[in-house]
């Protein structure tokens, strides 16, 4: 799994940002009580919902690597269309390209 552009240089150009964030992130994971496939849906169900592409992809592969379906992604995707509304909808491509593995 590879992480966007923007992470990658995020990474590059703010490297103690980064391993602070890393941190924090690896923090909220162990204090979760989601194990990894769940956790990661619920993040992708978050991502769409906020519009935020970027980190799509990778979060979709962590899912699939954890045993996540095909469907069980898309339908992580779509749970927010009610509370978000369509802005979802545009996650819905990247979300299978990623998963099906055109979007590595």
């Amino acid at each position: 799994m590879s992480v966007s552009a923007a992470f990658s240089t995020f990474i590059y150009e703010a490297p103690q940002h980064a391993a602070a964030w890393t941190q924090a992130a690896a923090a909220l994971a162990a204090a979760s009580a989601l194990d990894k496939k769940t956790g990661e849906l619920a993040y992708i169900a978050v991502l769409a919902a906020t519009g935020n592409l970027s980190g799509l992809a990778f979060h979709v592969l962590s899912a699939k690597a954890h045993g996540a379906s095909r469907q069980e992604v898309l339908s992580a995707v779509l749970v927010g269309l009610p509370a978000a509304g369509a802005v979802v909808i545009g996650a819905v491509p990247a979300a299978l390209h990623a998963y099906d593995g055109q979007g590595q």
